[in-house]
């Protein structure tokens, strides 16, 4: 259980991905995850056993991974960001003019990247922040769904278009969001219908995380209580979030055990801090209350640590397969659907199925261009063997043959010594 507050004398301890190209699929099964956890709408998973092959490539590019923070003004989104990134990232909101108070605006959705280093590994992420101010601040948010709904499908529209492109742009940067973290406002009680809304409708195109902000402002009580009747409003109302999906069959024993305790913390109590507070001697990312002191990083304190790193590090690599292999094949799937629909320019003897299904068979296509890649390096090789075993063989008989000639050359000098030897005895 999170403990929102501590007292500065009792303080804990202080504690402490592939980038998959989407041009160019991996061989992956997509695999529905099983649970002993009553939530069974859950999101499919994939497995990339190739993943692993590009780790040194990755780390010197770097990894691309792009996040969006949604919520409610006063969530913490802000705060959250600048002490997930360890700087300022994102200006803080200044006071709105009162002259200007009854204006709704509506939702300014703007993106800006930055360049991380993992102390963990030494691996760089570009991270790509996408904020949403101003969405829940209007009294009717339809505007606001859509605009964020048309900026995910957008950005599928671009990766749909560049595939398209007989020469492809050497230059061209996928921006497609990986995963969404929505700020739910801590009021102790379950999703509003601002919540509810937002999230089924962002569901098909992102993997959503729910987080409760500011949690701190939270008595333990009222967050073990928020965070239970928040995951019955998702099991309810069938919310599909990114729920940090396994399968007991499939998946090993570390696997199973470490989604299933992130899968515990749900939504993820998130407390931020870009203050540095000295503590016993340790410097600490905290927030300082009459009372006591809230330190970021503390486990006991916050779930900061646990999303931070399944954002980063555990669960990067996976939340990427599931935006290209689940979420942007089913919308391209639609797109090709909807242009079927359309008419315009379009073989009509070619049937709605047969182009639906156009992105497996690009897939299978792939797939056997690799293996014959494969097959071709494997001939290679063997060739290479068989080249190297014929050398070794003659490299083999020429020493058979010189130990041979030296043989009958150290014979033929040994021979006429002997023999003369033996014609002076006789002479005597």
């Amino acid at each position: 259980m999170c403990e929102p507050y501590q007292s500065v004398a009792g303080s804990g301890d202080f504690v402490d991905y592939l980038q998959l190209d989407s041009q160019q699929p991996s061989q992956a099964t997509a695999v529905q995850h099983r649970s002993n956890q009553p939530n069974s709408f859950q999101v499919q998973h994939m497995s990339f056993p190739a993943k692993m092959m590009r780790r040194k490539k990755n780390v010197k590019k770097g990894i691309q991974f792009c996040l969006m923070v949604c919520g409610a003004s006063g969530t913490g989104r802000t705060t959250f960001v600048n002490t997930l990134c360890g700087k300022t990232v994102l200006d803080h909101k200044d006071s709105d003019d009162p002259s200007s108070a009854h204006v709704e605006e509506g939702v300014k959705i703007k993106d800006i990247t930055v360049e991380l280093e993992l102390d963990e590994d030494g691996t760089r992420i570009s991270l790509t922040v996408v904020d949403t101010p101003g969405f829940g601040d209007q009294v009717d948010n339809e505007a606001s769904f859509s605009e964020i709904v048309g900026y995910l499908e957008r950005e599928y529209d671009n990766i749909l278009a560049e595939e398209s492109r007989i020469k492809r742009n050497p230059r061209f940067r996928d921006n497609r969001v990986h995963a969404m973290l929505y700020f739910i406002t801590p009021t102790g009680h379950g999703l509003r219908e601002l919540d509810i809304e937002l999230m089924k409708r962002l569901a098909p195109r992102v993997n959503v995380i729910p987080v409760i902000g500011r949690a701190d402002s939270l008595t333990p009580a009222e967050l073990a209580e928020s965070k239970k009747l928040v995951m019955e409003d998702i099991e309810h109302y069938r919310i599909p979030v990114y729920n940090f999906p396994y399968d007991i069959e499939e998946d090993d024993e570390d696997t199973v055990e470490e989604n299933a305790e992130l899968r515990g913390l749900m939504p993820f109590a998130i407390v931020g801090s870009e203050d540095i507070i000295e503590i016993g001697g340790r410097k600490v990312r905290a927030r300082q209350y009459p009372w006591g002191v809230v330190e970021v990083d503390n486990p006991r304190h916050s779930d900061f640590l646990a999303i931070r790193s399944a954002l980063l590090h555990s669960h990067l690599a996976d939340l990427k397969e599931i935006t290209h292999d689940f979420l942007y094949e089913n919308y391209r799937t639609e797109a090709l659907s909807r242009s079927v629909d359309g008419g315009a320019g379009v073989d009509s003897s070619m049937k709605p199925e047969d182009l639906a299904s156009q992105s497996v068979r690009l897939k299978e296509e792939q797939l056997r261009r690799e293996e014959e890649k494969l097959r071709e390096i494997e001939i290679k090789v063997q060739r290479e063997i068989n080249e190297k075993r014929q050398e070794l063989l003659a490299r083999e008989s020429q020493l058979r043959e010189i130990e041979a000639r030296m043989q009958r050359e150290a014979a033929s000098s040994v021979g006429p010594r002997d023999g003369s030897e033996a014609n002076g005895e006789d002479g005597n």
